[in-house]
């Protein structure tokens, strides 16, 4: 049930700090394995990582905007290419422009509206260029990488006495994402392709003490931020036949920090 072979899953961003995770748990799973990111150094690193580790040569790294058409067709073709379908996407990149992450009344209306496209857009774009190939299939597993500040809002109290905040930008994509996950669900479903997102809490990446300790006292479980294993798990069961028919649903994955 939780073996991968001979089956093909994308994941952007898939060199960042979730997404090396997920690529790591999917080839663990002896998936065939497309890692796309912008960052070719990353990539390639852990593409050569990967294949140490699993003895596996079916790990390949592309290099693709989602952003850009051109970019994704290319995805698709070496991805058909190589392993000859495409069974799970999951969308975990996180484009955004050098402005991102300023407080509320410093973001401009053009800034906002790029980060949008960019993000809510992107998420938008592949998915439906790699889902026309899912049709074709008749077969699909989608995963979008939602937040829990798509459902809930921010408490500023933590971000205060540090140089952090909640991008307003953030919220908006991520609440988006949410109910695009529905939508595909609805509209796709009827091609026997199922569409989920997960919503982590705050994943630990060395941030501010400050910031960390006062988010921890929220947290119901273990009163600790999230690592990247609390996520691998939740992913590996939407991307099995465990969960077969789970479509349409948001898996909150926060420690009881949204309760």
């Amino acid at each position: 049930m939780f073996n991968f072979k001979n089956k093909t899953i994308i994941i952007t961003g898939g060199a960042g700090l979730i997404g090396s995770a997920f690529s790591k748990a999917c080839s663990k799973h002896y998936a065939n394995v497309v890692i796309v990111d912008i960052d070719e150094k990353k990539g390639d690193n852990l593409v050569k990582e990967l294949k140490k580790e699993t003895g596996s040569e079916n790990i390949i790294f592309q290099r693709c905007d989602i952003t850009s058409i051109n970019d994704i067709q290319d995805l698709i073709n070496i991805t058909l290419n190589k392993f000859k379908t495409i069974d799970a996407l999951i969308n975990n990149a996180y484009p955004r422009n050098k402005n991102y992450g300023r407080k509320f009344e410093d973001v401009t209306y053009g800034d906002f509206c790029e980060n949008v496209n960019m993000h809510l857009g992107g998420y938008f774009l592949i998915t439906k260029e790699i889902s026309k190939v899912m049709i074709k299939q008749n077969n699909g597993n989608i995963i979008n990488m939602a937040s829990i500040y798509g459902f809930s809002a921010p408490d500023f109290e933590i971000y205060k006495k540090t140089n952090m905040t909640m991008p307003v930008e953030y919220a908006a994509i991520k609440g988006a994402i949410i109910n695009l996950t529905r939508y595909l669900a609805s509209y796709l479903g009827k091609h026997n392709i199922r569409v989920n997102a997960i919503s982590p809490g705050g994943v630990f990446n060395n941030q501010s003490p400050e910031f960390v300790k006062k988010y921890c006292e929220k947290v119901v479980l273990e009163k600790r931020m999230a690592s990247t294993d609390d996520l691998t798990g939740v992913l590996v069961f939407l991307l099995s036949d465990a969960s077969k028919y789970i479509t349409g649903q948001n898996i909150i994955v926060d420690g009881g920090f949204t309760l």
